[in-house]
């Protein structure tokens, strides 16, 4: 088994050190370019877009607000690798990973905005859930804009099989070991041989109930989870900060001075800081992965453009700020950092600093962290499985093994798996990167025309008249609303 495992280690290795990585910062670069920094320019734009809220349907059913496919987006990326990613990083790379981290968030931002406004733009409407209850929802993401935009199937179910197999199953069986393995550092009787299966048998109940209520009970789920787990996570690490206040200076200065030392950039080809920046950067925060397109096609906005953006607030919040404060809590508390490394090496530099307790909380935070990550997960396999099939009955038999994985990933070591899982995570990134270059063209010619209508005073509206040549559009209404246009706050606030 560990020949194995080294041997996926090492193809792993050399896939993303010399293909997905220079192709997820160029990609990430051209669309910075051609949208003259949308990340950057309509940051304003993403918090008021944000709160715009989804009036319900005739039939009295409300469907999805932009915050309510944010949360699911963010459910999927905010999850233990905030707090063992960083760290593994920070021990393999050293303080200069950091940096190169903020760097993917900052370029891969308009990577977000991309895939996530072209998800919004061929989305494609149920007439009922999939579970039969409802009015409908929506669904897409980079299967369905590869089939629409591209006119090609078959990349579709192939990144449709990648992401399934990659979230639904693996994912989920990681987040539930790590669980299981932080949970068992806190619990007395923890080393009994029920306490595995207890835990198991427990998330896999608790999960059920969560998805089995359709994409709105999700939502309502992953709604409450995602700011709280985040608020307690950073009044933690805020906590831990402000005690180790004067060591602030000092630790900016290994980032920066780690992510440019010559070590870093002569080793391998690629150093180390910037390989673990740049690769644990985009499994933070996913953009151009093709995962979190699949949440912000759930939204229902009146411009494709709105969910790019909110999306692309996303890569923000995860990096910019929850995988920031796991690493100064680990920097300003544990400058050697010895051979510690995943969540045990952030465990450690918060109960140094705060007491015993500190641990118990991170168990807690950890535990929301994981469990809102196997919603979204879960909820990305379902969304490509109805793209690869309508049968009704594969979808009960998804949630059945999606259930089953996460008691088996409670019970024992998932290491090759995970490593399984980094290589159909490059797979999706490559799919996804090959089809949304081209495709971004529609892309730039969305955000000019919500440009547009925003310096008019406007609240942008998207429909298909404005856009006659597109093929493959099927949620946008044909013609301009006949009612009357609102006006939004500060007409052209943002669309500079």
């Amino acid at each position: 088994m560990s020949t194995l495992d080294s041997l996926i280690v090492d193809v792993n290795d050399g896939l993303w050190t010399y293909l997905l990585i220079p192709l997820v910062v160029c990609a990430g670069l051209y669309f910075t370019v051609r949208s003259r920094a949308v990340q950057l320019r309509l940051f304003p734009e993403m918090l008021r877009v944000l709160k715009d809220r989804s009036e319900p349907r005739a039939d009295g059913s409300k469907p999805v607000s932009s915050f309510g496919a944010f949360t699911i987006s963010a459910a999927a990326r905010v999850g233990t690798g905030n707090i063992a990613g960083v760290a593994t990083a920070i021990t393999l790379g050293g303080a200069g990973a950091v940096f190169w981290m903020w760097v993917m968030a900052l370029v891969g931002g308009a990577s977000a905005f991309v895939e996530s406004a072209l998800a919004q733009l061929y989305k494609v409407r149920d007439t009922k859930d999939r579970d039969g209850a409802g009015s409908g929802t929506y669904r897409g993401g980079p299967a369905y804009y590869m089939q629409r935009g591209l006119g090609k199937r078959w990349p579709g179910v192939l990144f449709a099989v990648a992401i399934t197999v990659t979230f639904g199953f693996v994912f989920n069986a990681v987040q539930s070991n790590t669980i299981t393995s932080v949970a068992s550092g806190s619990v007395s009787g923890s080393g009994a041989s029920w306490f595995a299966p207890a835990v198991g048998l427990l998330l896999a109940v608790l999960l059920g109930v969560a998805i089995c209520g359709g994409v709105r009970r999700i939502t309502s789920v992953t709604t409450v989870l995602v700011p709280v787990m985040a608020v307690v996570y950073l009044l933690l690490g805020t906590a831990v900060v402000l005690l180790n206040l004067g060591d602030l200076p000092r630790v900016f200065g290994d980032i920066v001075g780690g992510a440019f030392g010559f070590k870093e950039l002569a080793a391998g080809g690629i150093g180390a800081a910037i390989q673990q920046g740049v690769r644990r950067g985009m499994f933070s925060n996913e953009a151009g992965l093709g995962s979190a397109p699949n949440a912000g096609a759930a939204a229902e906005v009146t411009h494709p453009v709105k969910q790019g953006l909110v999306q692309s607030l996303g890569v923000f919040f995860d990096t910019l700020l929850i995988c920031s404060m796991t690493a100064f809590i680990i920097l300003t508390t544990t400058p050697e950092l010895g051979g510690r490394q995943g969540a045990d090496l952030t465990q450690s530099a918060l109960t140094d600093t705060l007491g015993g307790w500190a641990g118990h909380v991170l168990t807690a935070v950890v535990f929301l962290l994981a469990f809102s990550s196997m919603i979204g997960n879960y909820y990305y396999g379902e969304s490509n499985i109805g793209f690869m099939t309508r049968r009704t009955w594969v979808l009960p038999v998804y949630r059945a093994l999606v259930l089953a994985v996460v008691f088996l990933g409670a019970l024992g070591s998932v290491s090759v798996i995970w490593n399984l899982a980094d290589v159909f995570m490059g797979l999706m990134a490559l799919i996804n990167l090959l089809a949304i270059i081209p495709l971004s063209a529609i892309a730039f010619r969305l955000l000019d025309d919500y440009t547009a209508q925003r310096r008019s005073g406007l609240d942008p509206v998207f429909t298909r008249s404005r856009m006659p040549d597109l093929t493959g559009v099927e949620c946008w209404p044909d013609a301009p609303e006949t009612s009357e246009r609102r006006e939004t706050v500060g007409a052209g606030a943002g669309a500079a």
